[in-house]
């Protein structure tokens, strides 16, 4: 195999890597961001000289670091102001997972949603009052995966501009 055909499977790889991290924003076991950013730091590493590639892997690490600080910052500062507990979440985020396996992709969300409305009606002995509640966190777990895709839409940015600029 040539120095360009390995450059070309190592490109490959790293842009089905960044693929898989953006399906990952949804598909839990995932890991979304690691995943761009991983396959970036394949493509600087084993994609052949220049030090433009590490100036790309040091735009996507920025990019990466700051989207997974902002993806959990966010969102959490918005449930902290209404209220709504860390222990609600993770109710919604296990009953998410389980339902993600019994009723693959659509139990996701059916599961999340279940469970925090279930965790904040015990929490606070009205179905009238969980709903608002379990409003606000679907919200913020829209916002946290939008912001991850938008950090990984990024990294592909970066990605691809590196690619046609090496």
């Amino acid at each position: 195999m040539s120095l360009t055909d390995t450059q070309a499977l190592v490109s490959v790889l790293a842009g089905l890597a960044i693929l898989a991290g953006l399906a990952g924003v949804v598909l839990p076991g995932l890991p979304a961001l690691p995943l761009c950013w991983g396959g970036v730091l394949v493509w600087a590493i084993f994609g052949g000289a220049g030090s433009g590639r590490w100036l790309v892997l040091a735009a996507a690490t920025v990019v990466a670091a700051g989207g997974t600080v902002v993806k959990y910052a966010w969102p959490g500062r918005n449930l902290k102001r209404t209220g709504v507990p860390t222990s609600s979440l993770l109710a919604g985020g296990l009953l998410g997972l389980v339902g993600f396996f019994v009723v693959p992709v659509v139990g996701l969300v059916v599961g999340f949603v279940g469970g925090v409305w279930a965790a904040e009606r015990l929490r606070l002995g009205d179905s009238r009052l969980a709903w608002p509640a379990t409003k606000h966190a679907v919200a913020a777990a829209g916002l946290s995966m939008l912001v991850e895709f938008l950090a990984g839409l990024l990294v592909a940015a970066v990605w691809v501009l590196g690619l046609v600029l090496a």
